[in-house]
């Protein structure tokens, strides 16, 4: 069972501040914040590994690309560090075609995707650092829906037709994606506050995200078609930005209209295209 882990930092245990997310500006609170983040995944490694996950690979999907601390990862495990610049983005790879470190030869497919450390979307109270991708952005709806970083990456996921698994992160984002995908396991290790966080202790957290993936591997096959994200047949993507200058900038984008003074809309039929244009246009 090959499994791929997309981990990101602002849904981990404790964070409540930009501030701990930002390798300049943190210090050593972004240090702690890294190590938690670390945990979390190393927990949900070693959850996958010992209910039968023979290859992982993690993709560090914070900002630089580069936070996690790779000897807090099992052995065995691959780490995707950096962006190649390629279309899937926070899920770089989860299409398989590069070079497996381990043996040289071409890695095949993933049977399933995983996320840590996500977080509620743009305009959401379930974090007090809700986003979607980039601070420019205001909000993005996919078909209506406001679309979070793990709702587009889990597309990602359905286009190749690789189920979703797991997710961690605050409780918002939890419900909402375990409504969306009913198979989805999922584990809440912190609820926002306004502009503060509640969260577990950073132990509890790791522990919780251990046995979720324990569960979530040990399950799969049993639930793998109540994993995967809803496909639709053709895409409405509406993105409003902070600005109106990234709104006409981007307006002119092949497809892309622009909608009012701050937002454009473009239609797709298929979801690649769409993580192509999320490629210039966020």
């Amino acid at each position: 069972m090959r499994l791929f882990i997309s981990s990101d930092i602002e849904g981990t245990a404790g964070i409540a501040h930009w501030d701990e997310t930002d390798a300049d500006k943190g210090g050593a609170l972004y240090q702690y914040f890294r190590e938690q983040m670390s945990r979390e995944v190393a927990a949900a490694c070693q959850g996958a590994q010992e209910s039968g996950a023979s290859a992982i690979l993690v993709k560090d999907a914070h900002d630089s690309g580069r936070n996690l601390i790779p000897l807090m990862l099992p052995r065995g495990v691959m780490i995707h560090r950096d962006w190649s610049g390629a279309i899937g983005s926070m899920a770089d790879a989860l299409d398989g075609g590069f070079i497996d470190p381990a043996g040289g030869e071409t890695f095949g497919s993933f049977d399933a995707f995983a996320c840590t450390g996500y977080h509620s979307p743009a305009y959401d109270k379930g974090n007090p650092l809700a986003h979607t991708m980039n601070g420019s952005i205001y909000e993005i709806f996919v078909n209506g829906r406001r679309a979070s970083e793990f709702m587009i990456h889990s597309l990602y996921a359905a286009r190749l037709g690789v189920p979703v698994i797991f997710l961690s992160g605050d409780r918002a984002l939890c419900e909402a994606s375990k409504e969306w995908i009913p198979g989805l396991t999922t584990v809440a290790v912190s609820e926002g506050r306004g502009g503060a966080s509640i969260s577990l202790h950073p132990m509890d957290a790791a522990e919780r995200i251990h046995d979720g993936m324990k569960s979530a591997v040990a399950s799969l096959d049993q639930h793998k078609k109540r994993c995967l994200a809803p496909l639709p047949d053709a895409f409405e993507v509406t993105i409003r930005y902070t600005t109106h200058a990234k709104a006409l900038k981007n307006s002119q984008y092949p497809g892309a209209k622009r909608v009012d003074e701050k937002a454009i809309r473009f239609d797709a039929d298929d979801w690649l295209d769409v993580m192509a244009a999320f490629r210039f246009i966020l």
